[in-house]
């Protein structure tokens, strides 16, 4: 156990020290990178397909582009091979270096030879097993394949080799340090890895010569048969063949000379070692001349690839007198892992039960998955909350949906389930033909398409045999000239959609299980059908690596969302995208989701996404950030408004019926729950705030005008600002959105008291005629700066919002007034919250609250507070302005959107102001002004939290310069400037606090303000 441990931290170091080297290959031109990669293909469709994958790593920046990348199909489509591909391979090297000599020499060259069927795996004989998925997240987020391991994998081989080819096979995952590559060779080298002889009786063995070279190929011997051999060591183990070779540029050399004459590429010797019927293996062919034992008449007898006969016989005569004088060193490397990615029951083992052997690489059961239970594997499959999965169930780029089942150790790959029952043990897999027919191939994990009827061949549960006998299917009718093969037996209907396809599917399984009806029966026989073999070549692979990209984009957006939906903080959601990001394609599903999605969700899609823009400056189809951001506000607006605007009157019934209406308002100072009552947190959690209402310099501060005018036209002006217009079209009005406008909030208490619609065009004399008169709208906050922080653009718009209904004649009660001044806050793009105007319009001191919902029903209730302790708050309490200013819009964005994007602080900040301003409640109600000032100095705190501009260096400097004469502080409003509120010490009286800072801070401005509490 102690020595399993070592060996998989070795092999983690390996791993985290290969995506370092990956890293470096991308980034440093002057690391040592592979000069070739070559990929071999079964035909040109599947050759196409890894092209793409490889230009889309390619586009992403993920392979190094220094390196030469190509594919090469078997040629016309015929099977020529490993070793045929490899001469392929020396080819194309051959006429991309037409200069040299060698073009072999002082080139590092990859081959990985992943042109064969997967007959044992055939859900990837399509698109290869090349790019079969590999159970883990690389560390940039990505789901990785076969392909994603070799190339991070291989990455720190080339500084190990001065020059040479390293061929690899397709389907084994080969994990070493390339540290223990000794290079020092002539001819070739063979990788091998210890692993016991249990292991080794299934794979091919090198016996080692004593010399470290290769003696004799052992493939496939007993366990007995080895160890006779002497292919075992003490410690039970075998060198075993990893399919991982290196060639030598003199043996290269050699071997390109056999299809070659005068350095260049002889056509006729071309097709002589490169055609379907010798059918040269790699591995049998190349490497058995290299061992030392190898004679000439074994090599004739080696098994073939194909089939022995006498292009091959003629083949391997030149190929022995061409390279046997070549020796093959042996590379032992230990420790390192062999992992083979074989049959359909091994794939499903090593993603299931054997996955948690390889937890040390990260490897896991399920990866890129919109699914919410365990027990199964899951890679690129989105399970819906309703569906049940079996024990070991195997899901690859799948949607199950509805009540779907499916059964213990089932496989399922590229199919879209609804409401149906799988049954257990099964494999189905799903291809697009070229044109765009469905095949669905069912078959049963444990079937091997190798066995040959009519022998006992597996299928379904049953046999081969049984199948055809108890449904009268004829040899005829499923093989037409080939051999009896099930892999190339013609069962499975062409469909012109995959519910049909699934439809035909459950009925093979009944077939298989006696229990189609006749009808059924009929119904497959009469259906055009093909093989394991016809189907996969006649796939359209591109359709079948698109339906992947769209849907792994659409898992990776609906596990995105799926986790904004839980509340995690925005920015640990964004991770799920890794260092890829957010692609356009990702961006698009994100936006169609937002469309759809309720008020919540949606705000926080807009939101998430617009902040991954900012930070990595993203523009999407011309789209910034802001659009984002802005739908993201305007969403919470518009919700907020229609909400609001429910509530509004008919205007039709208006009649102007006063002349002249003027109203006054005091302030407000805000003690307890600050922003809490802002949108969208108060429709989602409720809001508490406790404020008080407040005379400044001794009179209410907040002051309106509303007149009748003989002109058919409405006057604004903004007295304290000195500014005055005449608007003539209700158009004029509507255009009320710009914060920055003079008259955005005389503009929006028109349309919020309903007198000017809201978008719809509209005759403003016709509106004005109707109601007698035209309207002169004045507005001013007297001696109080901007920025201040006492809530007066609220207030103000609730004193307009009250005396535009005086002057109209029509009653309304404070909290009727509250919900049309909230709709004015969202038509202004405010999107303030309600505690302004309840602190404004309603006097003394008050606790409001509301509970979640759109529609806000505040309760206020008005805090009683003993004489004295009224009498003590009055002395204590004083209001210091800091001679700054801060504009509330964009601090509104920043704040609430530490709420909506669930910033851990923010939402812990939030949840502690509301029973901070109870508890204030509470100890005011009690005369407790010193607990009172307690309460301040924890909310204080709070404000810090969910917004570190609360404060600053002046105002910090403020504070300290007082500290000694105070006992509580807060802010008023949302901080960063405007005026502070302290309780002062008992026995401290304003003078001193006055004398205080005018001492420090002279004729700044800083200093002491007259203010009176309205308790």
């Amino acid at each position: 156990m102690k020595y399993e441990k070592m060996n998989n931290l070795f092999l983690r170091q390996y791993y985290l020290d290969s995506w370092e080297d990956y890293e470096r290959s991308l980034k440093k031109k002057s690391f040592i990178k592979w000069d070739y990669i070559i990929l071999t293909a079964s035909n040109e469709a599947q050759a196409t397909a890894y092209r793409n994958q490889i230009e889309n790593r390619l586009e992403k920046g993920l392979l190094p582009e220094e390196t030469t990348y190509a594919v090469l199909p078997d040629p016309e489509g015929k099977r020529v091979g490993s070793g045929g591909a490899t001469f392929q391979v020396m080819r194309y090297i051959a006429d991309q270096e037409p200069e040299r000599e060698n073009p072999f020499k002082n080139r590092r060259i990859l081959v990985i030879h992943s042109g064969g069927d997967s007959k044992r795996v055939p859900q990837y004989s399509a698109i290869g097993k090349l790019f079969s998925p590999v159970p883990r997240e690389l560390p940039d987020g990505r789901s990785s394949t076969l392909f994603d391991e070799f190339i991070v994998g291989m990455s720190g081989v080339p500084s190990r080799i001065q020059e040479g080819m390293l061929v690899l096979s397709g389907d084994v995952l080969l994990l070493f340090n390339p540290l223990q590559i000794d290079a020092q060779f002539d001819g070739a080298a063979a990788i091998s890895i210890k692993e016991p002889v249990a292991t080794g009786k299934n794979h091919g063995v090198f016996l080692n010569d004593g010399h470290d070279y290769v003696k004799c190929f052992l493939h496939k011997q007993t366990e007995e048969r080895l160890r006779e051999m002497g292919a075992v060591n003490k410690a039970g183990n075998v060198d075993l063949d990893t399919g991982a070779v290196l060639f030598g540029s003199a043996l290269l050399q050699a071997l390109f000379r056999l299809i070659s004459t005068g350095g260049k590429v002889d056509e006729k010797k071309f097709r002589q070692f490169c055609n379907e019927e010798a059918r040269i293996s790699f591995y049998g062919d190349f490497l058995y001349p290299l061992a030392n034992d190898s004679t000439l008449e074994d090599f004739y007898k080696e098994a073939a690839e194909g089939q022995l006969n006498e292009a091959l016989h003629e083949c391997r005569t030149q190929i022995w007198n061409a390279i046997h004088h070549f020796s093959m060193k042996l590379l032992c490397l230990s420790p390192a892992e062999f992992i083979h990615f074989g049959t359909t029951r091994e794939l499903r083992s090593l993603v299931t039960k054997d996955v948690q052997d390889y937890e040390f690489l990260d490897w896991k059961m399920q990866v890129n998955s919109a699914v919410q239970k365990e027990g199964f594997a899951a890679h690129n499959a989105y399970v819906g909350s309703r569906a049940k999965i079996g024990k070991e169930a195997y899901l690859e780029n799948c949607y199950i949906l509805g009540n779907s089942e499916v059964g213990d150790g089932t496989v399922l790959s590229h199919v879209r389930i609804m409401d149906r029952k799988i049954p257990e043990q099964i494999v189905m897999h799903g291809i697009e033909l070229t044109g765009g027919k469905k095949v669905i191939r069912i078959y049963g994990v444990p079937d091997n398409p190798k066995g040959k009827y009519p022998g006992e061949v597996s299928f379904l549960g049953t046999t081969l045999n049984q199948f055809m006998a108890q449904n009268k299917v004829t040899k005829e009718e499923l093989w037409k000239g080939e051999e009896t093969y099930l892999w190339f037996a013609d069962l499975y209907p062409v469909c012109d959609d995959w519910e049909d396809a699934l439809d035909m599917a459950e009925i093979i399984y009944k077939m298989a299980h006696g229990t189609a009806t006749k009808e059924e029966i009929s119904r497959w026989r009469e259906t055009e059908r093909m093989s394991l073999y016809s189907s996969f070549n006649a796939a359209d692979i591109e359709a079948s690596c698109d339906q992947e990209r769209f849907l792994e984009n659409r898992i990776l957006a609906r596990c995105f969302i799926r986790k904004l939906e839980q509340g995690m903080y925005y920015a640990d959601a964004l991770k799920i995208f890794g260092k890829r990001g957010i692609s356009k394609e990702i961006f698009k599903l994100l936006m169609e989701d937002a469309a759809e999605a309720d008020f919540s969700l949606k705000i926080r899609i807009y939101h998430a996404v617009s902040c991954y823009m900012k930070k990595t400056r993203t523009i999407y189809d011309d789209l910034h950030y802001d659009a984002l951001e802005n739908d993201c506000f305007g969403t919470i607006q518009e919700v907020i408004y229609e909400e609001a605007e429910k509530k509004l009157p008919d205007s039709a019934g208006y009649r102007i019926v006063k002349d002249q209406v003027d109203i006054a308002l005091p302030v407000r100072v805000n003690w307890g729950g600050g922003w809490t009552d802002t949108p969208p947190h108060c429709n989602e959690k409720g809001g508490v705030v406790l404020n008080a209402a407040m005379k400044l310099r001794g009179i209410y501060p907040v002051q309106i005008t509303v007149k009748r005018l003989d002109e058919l036209h409405v006057e604004f002006e903004s007295k304290d600002i000195g500014v005055y217009t005449t608007v003539d079209s209700a158009a004029e009005i509507q255009d009320c959105h710009n914060p920055y406008d003079s008259f955005a909030l005389h503009k929006a208490a028109l349309i919020a008291c309903g007198i000017i619609p809201v978008r719809e065009e509209a005759d403003l004399q016709e509106i004005l005629k109707r109601m007698g008169g035209g309207i002169y709208l004045s507005t001013q906050v007297y001696g109080v700066p901007k920025g201040s922080g006492l809530g007066t653009s609220s207030i103000l718009s609730g004193a307009c919002v009250k005396g535009i209904f005086e002057f109209l004649g029509q009653e309304r009660t404070d909290a009727e007034i509250y919900d049309v001044v909230l709709g004015m806050e969202q038509i202004m793009s405010t999107g303030g919250g309600w505690q302004d105007q309840v602190g404004g319009l309603t006097e003394g001191i008050k606790l409001i609250s509301t509970k979640p919902g759109i529609a806000q029903n505040l309760v206020v209730e008005k805090i009683e507070i003993p004489e004295e302790g009224k009498k003590e708050l009055k002395e204590r309490f004083a209001l210091i302005y800091t001679g700054q200013r801060r504009l509330a819009r964009n601090l509104l964005r920043d704040v609430v959107g530490g709420y909506i994007g669930s910033r851990p602080e923010s939402l812990k900040a939030l949840k502690e102001m509301k029973a901070v301003a109870v508890l204030m409640r509470f100890a005011l109600e009690q005369g407790d002004i010193d607990e009172f000032a307690e309460l301040l100095n924890q909310h204080w705190k709070l404000s810090c939290m969910l917004d570190a501009g609360t404060t600053n260096t002046c105002i910090d400097q403020i504070l300290l310069v007082c500290e000694d004469l105070i006992d509580g502080k807060f802010i008023s409003g949302a901080g960063g400037g405007g005026f502070i509120q302290v309780i002062l010490k008992k026995d401290v009286t304003k003078e001193q606090l006055h004398e205080r800072l005018h001492g420090v801070f002279q004729d700044s401005g800083v200093d002491v303000w007259d203010c009176e509490l309205l308790v």
